[in-house]
């Protein structure tokens, strides 16, 4: 399989001033196989310590760097020759002590490759009183595979360079129909690589769906380890509530009803740190960065993938034929999710992922716009329909109030320009409308 991220990984190692890497994300995304696959292509050779597996390992690593090196040259039985070798540390967050000792590999051993990898690392950083290394160590994020990763994956080579090159190539209508139908099958399997491997060798969505399920369970089985006093029983209950109440403000009393609002805040920011779900804020969009305006008490929820979004709705997704069955699902949240997921993580494997939405904050008023993104400079309403039309009236207030000129439409239909002129209130609107296919977003 093919990520993205490699060439990002590709062009850290090459940095002038590289800092330890630490590669952050939900587990079963694929951190590990990355970083194996990384140093195998690039690197003479890869000594790798698990501390899940191995937590003795930990004592190799000492404040003074020489000892250290040659620590774990004993116990790999490998050379450490710094630009030929990579330091892989697997599952940090079982040794959290090695993390500000990060930064003396940095100052005194700065040639040599440090790549480690961990799930649940918020819940450390926040449990452990120590000094994390400012400045001293960078972080990478890796979610699950992107609808372009997905076609590589399946040997769409040719779909994948129509859907890479898009703005320069129109698609014919037979291509867009494959690609859509790609695109549904995607929504069915999603981009936990295990998920993917298993449609990939099998072609059995039978077995695509154990794969969820047992995803599924072991995050559920990792829920004692989030923090020591924490609601278990709780905490499943939400997980398995939030993928019913998608694409809607959150409502703490929705999610549970005899629960305060205190303590089922604090659970679901559980849920976010260990980055299973993802919390899209309102933002009042005046400008950039949208960050700045945001509402903290706003916001609704982003699972972490949509083929376990699938899984976990007990849809009957292999009986499914009719793509607009699928998308028409719970009012559309498929098409917002898939959206949303493909978003998240545009601006790269070396970037905080953010998302943000717009909901006008007058109480008689329904205007709401899917998300809002920073695209060349400039706030971009994005608004995500299900199927291949609908009204635009938020679009509408939104681009009035904002004075923005550009906005973006995802559908279901082939891509198209336009120039929309309308009024709002007594407010003339002029502004150019993209729509693209769903299969097209990428932010």
């Amino acid at each position: 399989m093919f990520r993205t991220a490699i060439e990002e990984l590709v062009a850290w190692k090459e940095e002038h001033n590289r800092k330890p890497l630490i590669v952050r994300g939900a587990r079963q995304v694929g951190k590990t196989w990355l970083i194996r696959h990384f140093g195998r292509m690039y690197f003479d050779n890869v000594i790798e310590i698990n501390f899940d597996q191995y937590p003795e390992k930990s004592s190799l690593f000492v404040r003074n760097i020489t000892h250290s090196l040659q620590f774990i040259g004993i116990d790999s039985q490998q050379p450490i020759v710094p630009g030929k070798t990579l330091l892989f540390l697997d599952e940090i967050q079982s040794a959290p002590h090695i993390l500000p000792i990060l930064r003396y590999f940095y100052e005194e051993c700065p040639d040599l490759h440090i790549v480690a990898t961990g799930s649940l690392l918020d819940f450390v950083l926040e449990e452990h009183d120590f000094s994390m290394p400012v400045g001293r160590i960078s972080y990478a994020y890796l979610g699950p595979m992107t609808f372009a990763e997905f076609l590589l994956a399946l040997g769409e080579e040719g779909l994948h360079s129509l859907v890479h090159n898009s703005t320069e190539i129109p698609i014919p209508e037979t291509l867009h129909i494959r690609l859509l139908e790609c695109m549904k099958l995607y929504w069915i399997v999603g981009g936990m690589p295990a998920a993917v491997e298993a449609y990939v060798v099998t072609g059995d969505l039978r077995l695509v769906q154990q794969e969820h399920h047992s995803i599924v369970q072991t995050y559920q089985d990792d829920f004692a380890k989030y923090q020591r006093r924490v609601d278990t029983h709780l905490l499943r209950l939400l997980f398995k509530k939030i993928p019913t109440t998608l694409g809607q403000k959150v409502m703490y009393s929705k999610l549970h009803r005899d629960a305060s609002h205190q303590k089922v805040s604090k659970h679901l920011q559980l849920l976010a740190m260990a980055r299973l779900v993802h919390l899209v804020h309102h933002s009042d969009s005046n400008g950039l960065p949208l960050g700045a305006e945001v509402n903290l008490r706003d916001f609704k929820l982003l699972f972490l993938d949509i083929g376990l979004l699938s899984t976990m709705l007990q849809l009957p997704l292999h009986q499914l034929s009719d793509l607009d069955a699928l998308i028409f699902v719970n009012n559309g949240v498929m098409a917002e999710q898939f959206v949303g997921q493909q978003l998240l993580y545009r601006h790269g494997f070396r970037v905080v992922p953010e998302l943000y939405y717009w909901r006008r904050q007058a109480k008689s008023s329904s205007a709401e716009l899917d998300y809002v993104i920073e695209h060349h400079n400039a706030v971009l309403p994005v608004e995500v329909k299900a199927g291949k039309s609908g009204s635009l009236k938020s679009l509408h207030w939104f681009v009035a109030h904002k004075g923005c000129s550009q906005a973006l439409r995802c559908n279901t239909h082939q891509q198209t320009t336009e120039k929309i002129q309308t009024v709002v209130g007594e407010r003339p609107v002029v502004y150019q409308l993209l729509s693209v296919p769903l299969y097209l977003t990428k932010g």
